[in-house]
């Protein structure tokens, strides 16, 4: 039987470099490339995308909207790691662990958004509050993040890492103050919230991992509510997953955002001061894995119908 063949349209970028990493040496798929000198080739792009099983689109979003319209094969089957489709109700969206019947939704589509880093955490902590009538569909939510510069673009990964003439002018960077930033659109979709979230994301000088904090007031809640509660609402829903695991309640009085990088994993936190009335749910991820290319991966092999692997890259990142 033919393995399936899987192509990666923009595998140079930093999310390619990662998928390819991952799947290097896979003998149940068949990774094919683009001939370098014909990368920028419109026909032969069209050629490579309609002979694959499934193609991975790491892309901006213009640039994957046209990939898409390129494929006029009905059996190739896309993971687009853009935002281009990502609230598309046309789309699965490529989170496995959002509810229930997901990771099948995501098994029987062709066309499937995978979802971004920072939505990744911020939706893991958010929507089974929102499930279970906890946190109202109109709660102000708040979503502070920060993560390593990988994040950020090649860019500014040339920059951090010595590749480019300019200089870090920062160890730490504030961003997305106009409160504005893309990954706004998911987060209140797959939150189910009627609302935007205020976001305010960071970067600081580590290459990857990242934090998601959403810190609550436990007095605004739509339902009374301790830590301890909303620490069994997570359990429970993620009870039996793989990739996505709930960490003991307040087991941490300090936490490192690179503690999972090179995996695809995703932990959840939730710390709590009763005499205040506060809580803080966190979750730890790579946001190169669980948050990028570890995710494509997992939907690849759920489209594909191939066992699930951890996802990890072949050595730990550095």
């Amino acid at each position: 039987m033919a393995r399936p063949a899987v192509f990666i349209d923009g595998e140079a970028g930093t999310t390619g470099l990662q998928i390819q990493a991952r799947l290097r040496g896979r003998p149940d798929i068949e990774l094919v490339s683009i001939d370098h000198d014909k990368r920028k080739d419109p026909a032969e792009r069209k050629r490579m995308l309609n002979a694959a099983d499934l193609a991975i689109l790491c892309l901006p979003d213009d640039a994957a909207r046209e990939a898409v319209s390129l494929i006029d094969n009905p059996n190739t089957r896309v993971i687009d790691p853009s935002t281009a489709h990502r609230v598309n109700p046309d789309w699965a969206y490529g989170f496995p662990e959002l509810v229930a019947g997901q990771a099948e939704k995501i098994r029987a589509s062709k066309r499937v958004s995978n979802p971004g880093c920072y939505p990744t955490g911020a939706i893991a902590l958010i929507r089974p509050l929102t499930d279970a009538g906890v946190m109202s569909a109109d709660h102000p939510v708040t979503v502070n993040a920060i993560s390593g510069y990988s994040g950020a673009g090649k860019s500014l990964i040339d920059v951090y890492e010595g590749r480019s003439t300019a200089k870090p002018k920062h160890a730490f960077l504030a961003y997305a103050l106009e409160l504005k930033h893309k990954h706004l659109p998911e987060m209140k979709v797959y939150g189910k919230l009627t609302g935007a979230p205020v976001f305010q994301p960071s970067i600081a000088a580590f290459a990857q991992g990242m934090l998601i904090n959403v810190p609550l007031h436990l007095r605004t809640l739509a339902k009374k509510a301790s830590g301890k509660d909303l620490h069994a609402i997570l359990a429970e829903r993620y009870a039996g997953q793989r990739f996505v695991k709930v960490m003991p309640l307040g087991s941490s009085t300090e936490l490192a955002p690179d503690a999972l990088n090179g995996t695809n994993m995703m932990e959840l936190f939730v710390f709590e001061n009763e005499a205040n009335g506060q809580a803080l749910l966190t979750a730890r991820l790579d946001n190169l894995g669980k948050g990028a290319s570890g995710a494509c991966v997992q939907n690849m092999d759920l489209m594909l119908g191939l066992k699930q692997t951890d996802a990890a890259l072949p050595i730990a990142a550095e």
